[in-house]
């Protein structure tokens, strides 16, 4: 998981849970997600890598691209 790109579908931000779409196991799966320490609000839409992955459901992102 960790290392591995997907999109967000629910805002994540500091003070929120949010939800991200990753393609894994041949097919495209949500999770709950947090932001890593210091990343401010990510828009739906935005590409996130995983850096941080707590079974079952729950992934720490960053933005995948500045700007």
């Amino acid at each position: 998981m960790v290392g591995l790109p997907g999109r967000v579908t629910g805002t994540v931000g500091p003070g929120l849970v949010g939800e991200v779409i990753v393609r894994i196991r041949g097919g495209a799966e949500h999770f709950l997600a947090h932001p890593v320490q210091g990343t401010g609000r990510l828009a739906v839409g935005t590409v996130v890598t995983v850096v941080e992955y707590l079974p079952p459901r729950t992934v720490y992102v960053m933005a995948a691209y500045d700007g």
